[in-house]
C-alpha cells in the first residue's frame, strides 16, 4: 500500500531474560482471625470456618521449575486482598489470578453470588446470610437463586450474555443486575474473615494488580485513620469509588461502614434497590459515617494497559491498577511484571516503564484489523480531515500535517479518525491503525526523567 510501510507489530522479548530470585523468601502462613469473631456476622454476610481458619488455600504457593519463588513484600501482611467475581464469569477469570496476582499473596479471599472451589481455593457466597425475603421477592436475585438450587447446570444462555454498557451499566444482564446487591454485604463477610487486616484491598476479576506499587503508595497514609482510597466516579451528586478500579479501606474505615450498615439493613437494602451501581450505594454508606473518598488517580485507573494514556500526570506514578484485563492481558502483564522486579534496583513501575517497555514494542507505523482507539473525526468542529470514504493513505497524510497527530485510524466505512494521544489498543476486524512512530518516540524522549515515584499523598 502506497505511502504506508507493510511493517506489523509483533510480541517479542520486552526486557531482558528473567532472572530467578536466588534468595528464597516465605510470607508468614494466613492467618484469618479466631473461630469466635470480635463482630457477629449481621444479616446480609456470610460466616464460614473457611474464612474464620487459617487454611492451605490462604498460602502463598511454592517456587517450581517454572514460577519463581515468593518475594518478601513489606507490609503485604497487613493487607486482606479481596477479588469479587461471580458465577458467570468466575471460572474463566479467576484461576489465572491465582496462579499469577494472587499466587503471592499470604491473605485474600474471594467473595462471589456461588460458592465453588476454583483452583484449591473455595469461594465465599456474600448473600448466604442475607434476607431470604428479598431474594425471593427481587428479581435481581432470579440468578443467584438458580444457581444456589441447581448449580452451574442452572445457569441459561443468557446468563452469560455480554450486555454493551448503556447510562446505567448493563442493566439487562443478570450477572451484572446482582452484582450491585455484593458491596455492602461482602464488607461483613471480609470483616469476619480477617477483623484485624489493617488495609482490606478490593479487586475484580479484569483487574491488574500491582503490589509493590499498592504497598509503596499505602506506606504514605495512616491505616488508623478513617480512609477510602480509590478512583473517583459520580453519579449525580454522589461521588464514590470505582469498583473495577480496585480501592482500599482501612481498618476504621470498614469497620464503622459495617457497624452502620448492620443496624440498618432495611434502609440500605432499600438505597440498593434505586440504585444501580453497587460501588456507588458503597460510596453512599461511607459518606453517610463522614468518610469521604481520597481520589487517587492515577494509582488507579478504568481502563486496560492497552487503552490507559500514560504520559502526562501519570508518566512518573506507580500504577496499582488496571482495569478490563483479559486473562491473556493478566497473563502477559504478569510476565513482564517479574522480568521488570528480578531486578533488584527496581522498586516500583512506572506509567513511564510500562510505556517504554511494554507498550512501545507493539507499536507499529501502520496495523491492519487492529483499533488503536484514535476518535477524534468529523464529528468535531475542528476537524479538517478527509471527508467519508477516505483511504488509509489520505488519513495518514492527514494526521502527519498535524504536529499535534500521534495516531490515525480508518474504520470499516472509511471514516478517518485522530488522536493526540499514543495507545496500543486492540484487535478489531476491519480497523486500520497507524502510529506517528518518529512522534512516538520524541514524546518519549521529551518526557520527565522521573527521579523519583511521584505518589498521592495525605
Amino acid at each position: 500500500m502506497s505511502g504506508i510501510p507493510a511493517r506489523y507489530g509483533r510480541w517479542g522479548p520486552i526486557l531482558a531474560p528473567f532472572i530467578v530470585i536466588a534468595l528464597i523468601l516465605h510470607f508468614l502462613s494466613g492467618n484469618f482471625g479466631s473461630n469466635s469473631p470480635k463482630h457477629p456476622v449481621p444479616t446480609g454476610t456470610q460466616a464460614t470456618a473457611a474464612a474464620a481458619t487459617p487454611s492451605a488455600e490462604n498460602q502463598t504457593a511454592p517456587a517450581t521449575e517454572t514460577t519463581p519463588a515468593c518475594p518478601q513484600l513489606k507490609g503485604m501482611d497487613d493487607v486482606l486482598v479481596v477479588l469479587k467475581t461471580g458465577i458467570t464469569e468466575s471460572q474463566e477469570k479467576v484461576p489465572v489470578h491465582l496462579r499469577t496476582t494472587l499466587r503471592c499473596i499470604p491473605h485474600k479471599v474471594v467473595v462471589s453470588d456461588f460458592e465453588e472451589d476454583i483452583g484449591g481455593l473455595r469461594t465465599l457466597d456474600v448473600f448466604h446470610n442475607m434476607s431470604e425475603s428479598i431474594k425471593q421477592n427481587n428479581e435481581d436475585f432470579a440468578l443467584y437463586l438458580r444457581a444456589r438450587d441447581g448449580g452451574r447446570d442452572a445457569l441459561l444462555a443468557q446468563d452469560h450474555t455480554k450486555v454493551a454498557n448503556s447510562a446505567s451499566g448493563m442493566s439487562d444482564n443478570p450477572g451484572w443486575k446482582l452484582d450491585k446487591w455484593k458491596f455492602l454485604p461482602m464488607i461483613h463477610t471480609v470483616r469476619h474473615a480477617r477483623p484485624d487486616a489493617r488495609w482490606y484491598v478490593f479487586i475484580e476479576a479484569d483487574t491488574y494488580p500491582i503490589w509493590p506499587n499498592l504497598l509503596g503508595w499505602l506506606s504514605h497514609w495512616n491505616p488508623e485513620d478513617k480512609l477510602y482510597l480509590g478512583n473517583q466516579m459520580q453519579i449525580g451528586d454522589i461521588t464514590f469509588a470505582h469498583g473495577g478500579s480496585g480501592f482500599v479501606l482501612s481498618n476504621p474505615a470498614l469497620n464503622a461502614v459495617a457497624d452502620m450498615h448492620a443496624k440498618n439493613l432495611k434502609e440500605w437494602d432499600q438505597i440498593t434497590e434505586e440504585q444501580w451501581a453497587g460501588d456507588c450505594v458503597l460510596g453512599m454508606a461511607l459518606t453517610k459515617v463522614g468518610i469521604d473518598l481520597t481520589w487517587s488517580s492515577p494509582h488507579v485507573t478504568t481502563q486496560s494497559v492497552w487503552e490507559q494514556d500514560a504520559f502526562g500526570d501519570a508518566w512518573c506514578h506507580p500504577p496499582f491498577t488496571f482495569h478490563h484485563m483479559t486473562p491473556a492481558d493478566v497473563d502477559r502483564m504478569w510476565e513482564f511484571e517479574q522480568q521488570w522486579f528480578s531486578n533488584e534496583k527496581h522498586k516500583h513501575l512506572l506509567y513511564r516503564d510500562i510505556f517504554r517497555h511494554l507498550v512501545r514494542p507493539t507499536l507499529a507505523d501502520y496495523l491492519n484489523n487492529w483499533d488503536n482507539k484514535a476518535d477524534r473525526g468529523d464529528d468535531q468542529d475542528e476537524y479538517e480531515g478527509p471527508e467519508t470514504p477516505a483511504s488509509l493513505v489520505e488519513c495518514a497524510d492527514y494526521c502527519a500535517g498535524d504536529t499535534n497527530c500521534m495516531q490515525y485510524r480508518l474504520d470499516g466505512n472509511g471514516r478517518c479518525t485522530t488522536s493526540p494521544i499514543i495507545l496500543r489498543g486492540t484487535p478489531e476486524p476491519g480497523m486500520k491503525s497507524g502510529n506517528m512512530m518518529w512522534r512516538v518516540d520524541a514524546a518519549i524522549e521529551n518526557a520527565a526523567k522521573c527521579k523519583k515515584a511521584h505518589w498521592v499523598r495525605p
